[in-house]
């Protein structure tokens, strides 16, 4: 587990002149080593029960021209369940010219796969990332290797579930350990450790920041987390959710709704909603205020048509924004919101119909999320067949009333329960009192039309994380939902985002964020014809809404106030 008191050192040290003497104490560290990358070593770096796969110099990358080191290895190997090898597999990427800070990548989906370590700073076209900007980069798989289960098929991603450590660790664990080895790898590269410590991810990567801001409070001074799964358990039980609603109304998922009947509902709740923020620019800012206004029942002409969908439509859609319920209307998991995202290509292929001929074309919520369901988030796992129809089947007898429970069973081959290793412990009440009393900052985005975590889960969350903190949660935390976005960018959206630095001026020199600006991207295909190239628009921390001030450039940031 991690050392506190090397947390806690790290917190103090380095202010004022200290932080501008970083540089060349690291020069003098890298001079003393023999080559640019020889202070690399297992004993140099003295992490218990870690062993390195290797060491090289690069001089520059196809993503960035900074030279450094990439040391590549394992800790904690071991052999789990059914004799497969588990370890937790780590990239990280140290610059010769380091700024004194470090940058944990969290990455998204069930891991297991570790992904080039640059840092990319999130946001739909940002090509930037931290290790361009002299951060020192670590990217993991979090504990297991989904290569590791090829007779596992679709489901091999998911098989890691079968042994309860690499649970544990995909949920929480690897996190302490991996900042630990950051730490050691930084004083034997650098001889000091990072005057300052972020983590960054999006999706998955965003729950493992909620997880650490809530476990482990004094580790990272600063977290930037996207679309947050903190509940993705429950999430998770949106997949049969939607089977079971199509089926209700005599439909099948994949068929149920083509692409001109999703259009539809998009042009239909953005001629509902688009107005209420002043502006009638393709873009719903009232978000909460559209949920109330648009009617679903509008869509609906019977047996269908060109401009309407018929009533099993109607239902069906309704039932699956509504989100997961037990037989008797009680929610399992957030509702979803109505919203011009829905007509997206990114909202079809997780929820509905996917292009990929060997998943059958079912959406990523039957073959990523089938697995998930079976062998991660309930106890004891199922294992399933890793074919399509396997999956999808699995899906489709999911009993809500029943097996919903089991994502928060134990048994005494696994004693800790989905909800207990994948959540954070106090995701109905947060307070982050840790978190906050540390110094920590927190900047949180969401999109609107996220069809794989609701904003309106993380809403809830951070309505209760508000509360909780007398109405000042704005003090350490900020919440920034995004219109028309899918799920972490893409969608008819200004999804450009870039909030990293945001988050570092804010940690570094006191500056809470003023009002970030998005912009359109000129390679997103979802960017509606109408729209400027160059559109912008603000970023508004919740509840606030981005308000047509009635004069000024509908294509300019500059037009809106948050109100």
């Amino acid at each position: 587990m991690f050392d506190r008191s090397k947390a806690a050192t790290r917190r103090t040290l380095l202010v004022g002149c200290a932080v501008a003497m970083l540089a060349p104490a690291a020069a003098e560290a890298q001079e003393a080593s023999a080559g640019p990358c020889g202070g690399l070593t297992a004993e140099a770096i003295g992490t218990p029960r870690l062993a390195i796969t290797s060491v090289e110099h690069v001089a520059e990358t196809e993503e960035t021209t900074v030279p450094h080191c990439i040391l590549r290895g394992t800790l904690d190997q071991r052999t789990g369940a059914g004799g497969k090898p588990f370890a937790i597999g780590f990239e990280m990427r140290l610059p010769d010219d380091w700024n004194g800070r470090f940058f944990h990548q969290a990455n998204g989906g069930v891991d297991g796969v570790v992904v080039p370590a640059i840092g990319k700073l999130l946001g739909g076209g940002t090509g930037d990332n931290a290790l361009s900007h002299h951060y020192a980069v670590l990217s993991s798989d979090a504990g297991h290797d989904t290569k590791a289960f090829p007779e596992y098929g679709l489901a091999g991603g998911s098989a890691f579930g079968l042994d309860p450590q690499a649970r544990l660790d995909y949920g929480y664990q690897s996190t302490p350990k991996l900042y630990a080895l950051a730490i050691d790898v930084l004083n034997a590269r650098y001889g000091t450790p990072p005057a300052y410590s972020y983590m960054v991810g999006c999706s998955n990567g965003g729950r493992h920041g909620l997880v650490a801001a809530d476990r482990t409070p004094d580790l990272y001074d600063g977290i930037l987390a996207g679309a947050p799964g903190f509940n993705l358990p429950k999430a998770a039980l949106k997949a049969p959710g939607d089977l079971q609603a199509v089926a209700r109304h005599g439909l099948e998922l994949r068929s149920a709704f083509s692409r001109d009947d999703m259009r539809l509902v998009g042009d239909k709740v953005r001629a509902a909603c688009d107005g209420l923020d002043g502006a009638e620019d393709g873009i719903i800012g009232a978000v909460r205020q559209c949920q109330a206004t648009f009617d679903p029942a509008s869509l609906a002409c019977g047996t269908g048509g060109t401009d309407c969908l018929s009533t099993a439509q109607v239902g069906a859609l309704t039932e699956m924004l509504a989100g997961p319920a037990t037989s008797d209307g009680r929610p399992l998991y957030a509702s979803f919101l109505w919203d011009t995202g829905l007509g997206g290509e990114n909202w079809r292929l997780w929820r509905l119909e996917s292009k990929v001929k060997p998943w059958d074309n079912y959406p990523l919520t039957t073959t990523l999320g089938g697995g998930s369901l079976s062998m991660i988030f309930t106890t004891p796992p199922t294992v399933v067949e890793g074919t399509p129809e396997a999956l999808r089947a699995f899906q489709a007898d999911f009993d809500l009333d029943k097996d919903a429970e089991k994502l928060s069973a134990t048994t005494a081959d696994f004693p800790v329960s989905a909800m207990a290793f994948m959540t954070p412990p106090h995701a109905d009440d947060p307070e982050l009192a840790g978190f906050r009393d540390a110094g920590g900052k927190l900047i949180l985005f969401h999109g609107v039309s996220d069809p794989t975590f609701s904003l309106n889960d993380t809403v809830a969350w951070y309505e209760k994380l508000d509360a909780n903190n007398g109405g000042d949660a704005a003090s350490f935390a900020r919440l920034y939902p995004v219109p028309g976005m899918t799920h972490c960018s893409g969608g008819p959206a200004t999804d450009d985002i870039s909030l990293f630095f945001d988050l570092v001026g804010w940690v570094e020199n006191g500056k809470a964020p003023a009002t970030p600006v998005a912009s359109a991207r000129a390679d997103n295909p979802e960017v509606p014809d109408g729209w400027s190239r160059t559109r912008t628009r603000p970023l508004c921390d919740w509840p606030k809404v981005a308000r047509y001030d009635g004069t000024g450039d509908l294509e300019a940031a500059a037009s809106f106030r948050c109100k």
